[in-house]
């Protein structure tokens, strides 16, 4: 029987760099180790299975998220750019040891979404996917009209997250959530 693993995505690779087969990668991960230390990480194209890849280097580009590395195989600049939009993967339990109150960014996918209503708490939708970049957004679709809404991750707004019971509390400003 094969064992089914569970991936986390660190990175997509966005173009190609340079005419020796490096790659232009955006960090989804906290860990720049993910991109700088070689080993095994895993490619995955759209949706076909995960394969097998050694990263050789890599190195952060200064006041960026971005950054360059060299995976074995990748020699030229064609065969960077076939990997353009592909995922950067590691096994889900391969991931850096966290305080008690730490999370990974990640681990925020499919959590119950709860609000304080008349002094109860009611769930109002789950989070569905995660913007990162300057500032990071989670995407929730609510399940009053299926629609999907963005909420600025910032203390104010989600001021608690139970990974343990899979939810988070939000506290939105009036007419965040109106649609």
């Amino acid at each position: 029987m094969t064992e089914k693993i569970d991936w986390l995505v660190v990175g997509i690779i966005t173009s190609a760099h340079g005419v020796k087969g490096q790659l232009k990668i955006k960090s989804l991960s906290d860990f720049k180790e993910r991109f700088t230390e070689p080993g095994k990480r895993w490619i995955q194209k759209d949706n076909e299975p995960p394969v097998p890849q050694t990263l050789l280097s890599g190195y952060q580009r200064p006041g960026k998220d971005t950054f360059i590395i060299s995976l074995d195989g990748v020699k030229n600049r064609n065969q960077a750019e076939e990997l353009k939009l592909c995922k950067l993967l590691v096994k889900k339990d391969d991931i850096p040891k966290l305080k008690d109150d730490e999370f990974h960014i990640n681990q925020l996918l499919n959590l119950q979404v709860k609000l304080v209503v008349k002094n109860e708490l009611r769930v109002i939708g789950k989070v569905v996917d995660l913007i990162t970049g300057n500032n990071t957004l989670i995407v929730i679709k609510l399940n009053k009209n299926e629609k999907n809404v963005l909420i600025p991750f910032v203390k104010e707004i989600v001021p608690e997250i139970d990974k343990k019971n899979n939810y988070l509390i939000i506290d939105p400003p009036t007419g965040l959530l109106d649609l």
